[in-house]
């Protein structure tokens, strides 16, 4: 088989030495095949790393393999719903179709979701990467000639392009917009969980614009929240410290929300908050609410073209590209802590 070319039923047929009718009616179930053969197909499907064609109908009346697989964690998250439209915007000139489905951050759910997109002969893979998740299996699909792009966070496991955000840099960014306000006290709720890379990527940056201005560490203003809810009662148990925080430096566009809303329940006006990533009606909130924005657009962008570069022929080495964000300084953040006595 030639290098960077996907395996074929051919390609199976030929390592095993028999037709490509007998390959056919073992992986189909289809026909009498002994079970040695039987074996030797299953193992040379692995080896080739060959996926059934769920697709065959299009493929024998000439059709192109038009689809992009796209596997994202919460098809609910507007962030990556914008992802997702600027993918389908730059592709559909080439006739590419996006499918998505959710992994809900769950390994197992993003792997059985690759295989289904694998199973389709999908021309791109692009996945967000679950925490844990390891896709060593794609090196298969990866050396045949399948793009494969990350977006979000780099996956485990395999080199390929990459597309994120500059996570560390835009939290700095945040916190330290607070610390210029003259905080002192400023806590972070992030992700759940702690060893997502995104979330490690923005308490780094926190921890950074907190040094820079000499500012200790202190763990107990550092929490974390995996959805509104949580968010909210974490809110309200770092209000409830002895010695609470001034201002809170929210890690993503959930935690944001209920922040707000704990704020606007307990009728706390005197608590500055950023948030990384901008929320709908950001601007409406009394007060508006101050943020580090990505661009989701610029990101599914870059992811897009980097998969389309690598469908006409780019064999360079894998590469991880980082969009800037932007601190959008609205109300929320300029809040000042009192004065001590």
């Amino acid at each position: 088989m030639a290098a960077n070319r996907r395996p074929t039923l051919a390609d199976v047929a030929r390592e095993v030495g028999v037709s490509a009718k007998t390959v056919s009616r073992v992986l189909n179930e289809d026909g009498p095949a002994s079970a040695r053969t039987r074996e030797q197909v299953l193992a040379a499907v692995a080896k080739l790393g060959f996926q059934p064609n769920l697709m065959a109908r299009n493929i024998r009346v000439g059709g192109p393999d038009t689809t992009i697989g796209l596997v994202v964690p919460d098809l609910g998250n507007p962030f990556f719903g914008a992802v997702a439209g600027s993918i389908e915007d730059t592709v559909r000139e080439r006739g590419l179709i996006l499918l998505m489905g959710s992994s809900a951050d769950d390994p197992e759910r993003e792997r059985a979701l690759t295989d289904k997109f694998l199973a389709r002969r999908v021309s791109v893979l692009m996945v967000v990467p679950s925490v844990g998740a390891d896709h060593s299996h794609l090196k298969t699909h990866r050396a045949a000639g399948l793009p494969v792009v990350f977006i979000d966070r780099p996956g485990a496991g395999l080199s390929a392009d990459s597309v994120v955000s500059s996570n560390r840099a835009g939290a700095h960014d945040g916190v330290a917009h607070l610390l210029a306000q003259g905080h002192r006290r400023i806590g972070f709720i992030g992700d759940l969980p702690s060893n997502l890379y995104t979330r490690r990527e923005r308490l780094a940056g926190y921890r950074a614009a907190l040094q820079d201005a000499g500012v200790p560490y202190d763990r107990s203003l550092v929490t974390n929240a995996h959805d509104q809810h949580a968010a909210s009662d974490a809110t309200a148990q770092l209000l409830a410290l002895a010695d609470p925080p001034t201002a809170l430096f929210a890690g993503n566009n959930i935690v944001a929300l209920g922040i707000v809303t704990e704020l606007a329940r307990s009728k706390r006006k005197d608590v500055a908050v950023v948030a990384f990533d901008d929320v709908a009606l950001a601007e409406a909130l009394e007060p508006a609410l101050t943020v580090v924005a990505q661009d989701p657009a610029e990101i599914g962008r870059a992811a897009a073209t980097a998969a389309l570069a690598r469908l006409d022929g780019d064999r360079s080495r894998a590469r991880t590209l980082t969009v800037p964000t932007r601190l959008i300084v609205r109300g929320s953040g300029e809040r000042r802590p009192a004065p001590t006595v």
